[in-house]
């Protein structure tokens, strides 16, 4: 039997956070989901792979034990030891209760888990998380335009089709409960994906963007055009704005999830055009102001 090195298959390091390691598995689970890539069974690989280094790393007592076997298993190696000497024995069923695999079998045939998962962490905790993951969760994409307006998405379920509504403020990795929608009538949990967005990038409640003017109004001052959720608004630019200066314009940001009526803020950071042709006029201006001290 061949050591899994999970760390590896989530591409995280040891020391990561439960947060960190939460994060990369929604983000991989979402992109490898049989649910977005029907027939693809490379992707079908890929996600039982990640599904099952999730179960692991995400359990504090299975990944304290992991440790301790990757440390003996790693010392073992260093001495010359082979994986067919190493005493796997020692080591199997720590994880508990024995893993009732038809569920889960029904949904991907045998070899839903390795055997090495099979023999060192086969819980039944880790099936049930397993189960809800493969089954109950479903990703649902949707842009940042959505996600300041809350969306709508129709789902066909088992026996009907339902109207979901996404609402307005929701994040990357939101989860949205369907009641009823699941398998035997249960819950459906829709993960949201957010997609990126070319103009703003968001940070909690607020956005980020950026806009232009032309250095004589960023020199003597003047207006910018400034791309909001909402649409245009004309940001005030004083005498002497610097290249890459910030702004902020309250309450164009995004709603927070529970109270779409109030916004984060709007932070822009302004771009000077410099001119790479002038006319002779503009040309004999910028000469002799440049005669002149400061």
């Amino acid at each position: 039997m061949d050591y899994k090195d999970y760390y590896k298959v989530l591409g995280v390091p040891r020391n990561a956070s439960a947060d960190e390691i939460r994060k990369v598995y929604r983000k991989l689970a979402m992109q490898y989901h049989p649910d977005r890539n029907p027939g693809d069974k490379q992707a079908e690989e890929r996600f039982k792979e990640i599904n099952e280094a999730y179960q692991v790393l995400s359990d504090e007592q299975k990944r304290a034990r992991y440790d301790q076997l990757g440390s003996a298993y790693s010392n073992w190696q260093q001495r010359g030891g082979s994986p067919n000497d190493f005493n796997w024995g020692q080591w199997a069923g720590s994880g508990g209760t024995r893993v009732d695999m038809g569920d889960l079998n029904d949904l991907f045939g045998d070899g839903t888990f390795s055997d090495f998962f099979r023999s060192i962490f086969g819980g039944a905790g880790a099936a049930q998380t397993a189960r809800s993951a493969m089954g109950n969760e479903q990703p649902v994409r949707i842009t940042l335009k959505e996600a300041f307006e809350g969306a709508t998405r129709q789902l066909t379920t088992e026996k009907r089709k339902v109207q979901v509504r996404i609402p307005a403020g929701v994040k990357d990795g939101s989860r949205v409960r369907v009641a009823g929608a699941g398998p035997q009538g249960g819950d459906l949990y829709l993960i949201v994906d957010i997609e990126a967005d070319d103009r703003f990038e968001r940070e909690g409640n607020d956005l980020h963007t950026s806009a232009s003017v032309d250095v004589f109004t960023a020199i003597l001052g003047g207006e910018a055009e400034v791309e909001t959720m909402t649409g245009k608004v004309r940001l005030n630019v004083p005498a002497g704005t610097q290249p890459g200066q910030l702004f902020r314009i309250a309450g164009r940001g995004m709603p927070p999830l529970k109270n779409s009526h109030a916004k984060g803020d709007l932070y822009v950071r302004l771009k000077v055009q410099i001119p790479k042709y002038l006319s002779s006029k503009q040309r004999e201006l910028l000469e002799e102001a440049a005669k002149i001290k400061f």
